[in-house]
């Protein structure tokens, strides 16, 4: 918790407590604190006017659209929705998956006489005491999905589409089939039926089947108490969700970092930038746009031995270097080092291995100390203030030195042993390293600190140290930051631009305009 709870400067109407199944979500996309104020109708009382997006940014609400149509019989008016925006256009990768979406949801779901479509969503509703007891206040409970009845409104099913199936927690489970029995109370509801289904591939999966009555139970076991665990919520977890937040202009731990990306435009769109961001639309506009907008990708690209090996080292070294207290990382490495969930060959394994002994060398547990202040992989954001962008960053490793200095470490591996003759260049991450270390952004202004770059290679490693306040370094810093951020601040439609690059995108499947593969004859001829 930061300062007062909650922060000054929030207004709004908190007679009704609106949660939605979404807030019970991964952890990586949300914040809750925001959850607690989003389900109070709590915003900051002096924000900024809403900027819109040219195209539609709801990644699966085309989706959901056209299935309404669909399902919607001849002799069945559309709903009367006199404040619905106009709609926006959609990128040609959302058209694209939207039809392969649609695809995917009717051989999943053919057409059953047995259940009937429901167009207005179910609400829970209940009015009882505030956790205080300083009044009354209605609770309603949604859950965002495709509705389904029998005729004779004994079942009901809750359809939840996501990109592709996952686990789901007791809490979901529960809160899902709680708004299926008893949203919209209909006396008539004997089973409820909670199905997710994947738009990627059409695959299916039961969350919860089973009586009215056992879905109240799973809910007093695991969906009460996780409701009263959301709106008792203090933690603020600043990230990609304070791009569209309503109490950000007043979020007590979002950092205000003014100018960090050398462009002063407060005109456009409110957006989250990272390295990432800047790579992809420089590569291609619509590759950066599809994959912000998190449509799958294709594996096989995202997951190539090279890149596997590296995340597979990643991941050793953070649970290396997580472990109390930090002890430096030792030249023996276990045959069998890689971590649960990564495929490697026999070869990729060896080479990983290689470079694993090579980070015992230059490990910066060796001068942090046991006790130091160690961020493994931390989450980082600033808001630019001069460019109303949220800047994500996730360092490597992030440390204070013996004298107290913030060392931003990044280890990158490669499997030959060619020279970085320009780290900036060849790592754009770094250009960002350098300017928030050399704006004093992590110390509130303070100065004092540097850059790492550890290069892990077959033989040997590469540890180069930038100096943030060195005025060359800042200078090709902060040249690099607007090359790669000044086109994509002022880019709307982010059009495809095809090229020998489409055989390596990992977004292509969504693109229409990508450049066909060249057979090994084709390319040869």
């Amino acid at each position: 918790m930061a300062g007062s709870w909650p922060p000054e400067g929030l207004v709004g109407d908190s007679s009704a407590v609106r949660i939605t199944l979404g807030m019970f979500g991964p952890e990586q996309y949300r914040c809750p604190a925001s959850d607690v104020f989003k389900a109070r109708g709590l915003r900051a009382r002096e924000r900024p006017a809403w900027k819109p997006e040219a195209l539609e940014s709801f990644t699966n609400g085309p989706f959901m659209a056209a299935a309404d149509e669909i399902e919607r019989t001849a002799d069945e008016p559309p709903p009367s929705e006199p404040r619905r925006r106009r709609p926006r256009p959609l990128h040609d990768g959302v058209r694209q998956w939207t039809a392969h979406a649609l695809r995917m949801y009717r051989e999943a779901f053919p057409d059953d006489p047995g259940l009937l479509p429901v167009h207005k969503p179910w609400i829970y509703r209940h009015c009882g005491p505030e956790p205080d007891g300083s009044g009354a206040v209605e609770y309603r409970i949604t859950a965002w999905g495709r509705y389904f009845e029998s005729p004779d409104g004994r079942l009901r099913e809750l359809r939840l589409p996501v990109n592709r199936l996952r686990e789901r927690t007791d809490a979901e489970r529960a809160v899902a089939a709680f708004v299926a029995a008893e949203g919209t109370p209909d006396p008539r509801v004997e089973e409820v039926r909670v199905v997710q289904f994947a738009l990627s591939d059409g695959r299916t999966q039961r969350v919860f089947e089973g009586t009215r009555l056992e879905a109240v139970v799973a809910h007093r076991l695991h969906g009460a108490p996780a409701v009263r665990a959301l709106l008792d919520g203090r933690e603020y977890r600043p990230g990609s969700a304070c791009a569209s937040c309503a109490i950000a202009p007043a979020c007590p731990t979002l950092r205000r970092a003014g100018g960090l990306l050398g462009v002063s435009d407060r005109s456009r769109p409110r957006r989250t930038w990272s390295s990432t961001t800047g790579r992809s639309h420089r590569s291609c506009p619509a590759r950066g746009y599809l994959r912000g907008l998190r449509l799958p990708v294709d594996d096989k690209q995202e997951r190539g031995a090279a890149a596997e090996r590296g995340r597979a080292i990643h991941a050793f070294l953070a649970e290396r270097h997580g472990r109390r207290p930090y002890t430096p990382c030792q030249a023996g490495v276990p045959e069998d080092w890689v971590p649960e969930g990564y495929q490697l060959t026999d070869e990729e394994r060896r080479l990983g291995a290689r470079l694993l002994r090579h980070h015992a060398e230059v490990c910066p547990l060796r001068i942090a100390g046991p006790e130091a202040e160690v961020g493994i992989e931390p989450k980082l954001a600033f808001d630019d203030t001069a460019a109303d962008l949220v800047v994500l960053a996730e360092p490597d490793l992030l440390y204070r030195d013996l004298e107290g200095a913030w060392v931003w470490r990044e280890t990158k591996t490669s499997g030959n042993d060619r020279a970085c003759r320009d780290p900036l260049a060849s790592y754009p991450q770094l250009a960002l390293a350098v300017r928030i270390i050399g704006t004093g952004a992590l110390q509130d202004g303070q100065a004092g600190g540097r850059v790492e770059l550890e290069l892990l290679q077959p033989g040997g490693v590469d540890l180069r140290t930038l100096d943030p306040f060195d005025s060359r370094t800042r200078a090709a810093a902060e040249a690099a930051l607007r090359e790669q951020v000044t086109g994509w601040h002022s880019e709307d439609l982010f059009q495809a631009v095809p090229g020998p690059d489409c055989a390596g995108c990992e977004v292509a499947r969504w693109c229409s305009a990508r450049q066909p593969r060249q057979t090994t004859t084709e390319a040869s001829a």
